[in-house]
């Protein structure tokens, strides 16, 4: 029972780091591909992570359209996920080792929120094509630039875009090559 409880908490742990660092990892993608900042799903993601990145604005400003404040956030947030698992499964990784499973982290949750927008996007075009609602404008407008190359190179089959197949295959290669330890993810 004692290893049912501590699975259990571990999952619990994860899960909220994870969907917390998700809403800056938005909020950072968003500012990035210049996504509608009046969408009522921005406006949300700009209300969660409002705070602490706003605090950060006078002394870190944006490095072309990338919030820098938010993404020091998120990397604290993963540095202090990851200690927080080193110390629960008594892991005792050093200071390096640390900061690189967070830098890694980071990179992972950005393939997985990748490929679960991509994969929504998709599902959406076939329910609803041509509707446009707030999560299909903002779905667009951060899935985009990963699209639009992979359109270049396959064309559509008998009208069907398999464009997002192709690139969700390859995030999650990608992911997979991502040397992040179990522990972590």
């Amino acid at each position: 029972m004692g290893a049912n409880a501590s699975n259990a908490m571990l999952f619990l742990i994860t899960t909220l780091f994870d969907l917390v660092l998700w809403a800056y990892l938005l909020r950072i993608i968003l500012q990035a591909t210049r996504a509608e900042f009046y969408n009522p799903i921005s406006q949300a993601i700009w209300q969660l992570t409002r705070y602490p990145t706003d605090w950060l604005r006078p002394f870190m400003p944006n490095l072309r359209h990338v919030n820098t404040g938010a993404l020091l956030v998120a990397a604290l947030i993963a540095l202090i996920y990851v200690h927080v698992i080193d110390g629960i499964l008594n892991l005792r990784y050093g200071t390096p080792a640390l900061v690189l499973a967070a830098t890694l982290k980071l990179l992972v949750l950005t393939v997985n929120l990748y490929t679960f927008t991509i994969f929504v996007q998709a599902i959406l075009s076939w329910l609803g094509p041509g509707v446009n609602n707030p999560a299909s404008n903002i779905l667009w407008s951060m899935n985009e630039p990963l699209l639009r190359p992979a359109r270049r190179i396959i064309p559509p089959l008998s009208g069907l875009d398999l464009s997002p197949l192709a690139v969700i295959l390859l995030l999650q290669v990608l992911n997979r090559l991502l040397p992040l330890p179990g522990a972590f993810r």
